[in-house]
């Protein structure tokens, strides 16, 4: 069982968040308003988690965009929502505060 896991996971390239916010990619901050406002990426988008699937047609499908919340569990959720709905080019980016480093 071990060997069968291992196999799944092992060759899955890790993201290059950095590079993929150097070359255009949008951060969406799933974090309720108040919790935006108290502190936020500069240009990121917040759309708390619970509308955003409401919002995706602002979205263009062929854009990059990174998920940010306060851990990195909503973010999560966020991913699989855009995946779902035909964005291929989306990434949990975890918390907002570990994106800070890149702007």
């Amino acid at each position: 069982m071990f060997h069968f896991l291992k196999s799944i996971f092992r060759d899955r390239p890790k993201t290059n968040i950095g590079e993929l916010i150097a070359n255009g990619a949008r951060i969406i901050d799933v974090r309720t308003s108040a919790e935006y406002q108290a502190g936020h990426l500069k240009n990121s988008i917040n759309i708390p988690l619970e509308k955003l699937a409401g919002n995706l047609h602002k979205f263009e499908k062929s854009k990059i965009f990174i998920t940010c919340c306060a851990s990195g569990a909503r973010s999560a959720t966020a991913k699989n929502i855009l995946k779902a709905n035909g964005y291929t080019e989306a990434y949990n980016g975890g918390s907002w505060t570990s994106l800070r480093k890149y702007f």
